[in-house]
């Protein structure tokens, strides 16, 4: 059961109007690292959490993303207010009007037109939502990298819009919502690692030999090494030998057919195999303006 606290978790002050800014915060919004996205991603793997203190700290983390998207979508709101009711009553002349929505020099005016200067649930671009941003696969240890991947993830989008704007209670409201996204990065990686053993993700611990190789494949100048592909831990492939089918066999593919099909195949394979001797004619050469071409053309 859900109860809504008429409160916002932040007081929102804006200082003045900017649709341009406005249509600029819908990407945390209705974008794939915005606020709806984590409120589904969490809600729905808690639904589906085995363990109590995981499930307890999802749901958590959810609710408060919910009331995110309520601090980010007045703020939208709040932007768009000088703009809402000027272009609902028409009380500038059209040009003067369209240049107002228009000044920020994005696509500002399409949220003021098409949602009234309201928070539409699409990105900046004007895309629309989409539970595809939600991807959760039902393993925990999979999930919760994938959740402290996108808090991170989302702190930067947030650093990014503080540094476009300069009004100071914006700016705080989004300083205060970039900083819970630490906190809750820190509550998914402790839930990850009091899972032991927690990696690989999944149950399976992978062919032994394969795991620690590392096959150096990008070759020319730039090359480097590190403790991510060298060391101790890493069995590195170096050249032709990086090339070589890691099973011992050909590299090829092959599958065991019954003879029937062996035999339908064969019979495609003969009736539509290319000829490797001659030059046909082709309609490039009849049409073409390269004169060696065209008299290739006519001499055929």
């Amino acid at each position: 059961m859900f109860a809504h606290n008429k409160r916002l978790q932040y007081t929102v002050r804006v200082a003045g109007p900017n649709p341009g800014l406005a249509n600029l915060m819908l990407e945390q919004f209705g974008g794939a690292q915005g606020e709806l996205a984590a409120a589904c991603r969490y809600f729905t793997q808690a639904l589906a959490e085995e363990d109590p203190g995981r499930k307890d700290m999802l749901f958590d983390i959810a609710t408060e993303e919910l009331s995110h998207l309520e601090v980010i979508g007045n703020i939208v709101v709040m932007l768009n207010k000088g703009s809402k009711g000027k272009l609902a009553e028409g009380i500038e002349e059209e040009g003067l009007l369209y240049k107002d929505i228009t000044a920020a020099g994005n696509d500002s005016h399409i949220t003021q037109v098409l949602y009234g200067g309201g928070a539409p649930l699409v990105n900046s671009a004007g895309v629309p939502w989409s539970a595809a941003y939600i991807d959760t696969i039902g393993e925990p240890t999979a999930d919760l990298r994938s959740n402290i991947a996108a808090e991170a993830r989302a702190k930067i989008v947030y650093e990014r819009l503080i540094n476009l704007t300069d009004d100071p209670g914006v700016k705080e409201a989004l300083g205060f919502l970039m900083t819970r996204e630490i906190a809750h990065q820190k509550s998914f990686e402790k839930a990850l690692y009091a899972i032991k053993p927690n990696f690989p993700p999944g149950k399976s611990q992978g062919d032994p030999r394969f795991t620690n190789v590392y096959f150096n494949l990008s070759r020319g100048p730039g090359e480097a090494e590190g403790p991510w592909n060298s060391g101790e831990q890493w069995e590195r492939r170096e050249n032709g030998e990086a090339l070589l089918a890691v099973d011992g066999g050909e590299g090829d593919a092959q599958v065991e057919l019954p003879a029937d099909s062996d035999s339908a195949l064969a019979q495609f394979a003969a009736r539509t195999a290319s000829a490797t001797d001659g030059d046909p004619l082709t309609g490039a050469e009849i049409g073409s303006a390269d004169p060696n071409l065209s008299k290739l053309a006519k001499g055929a």
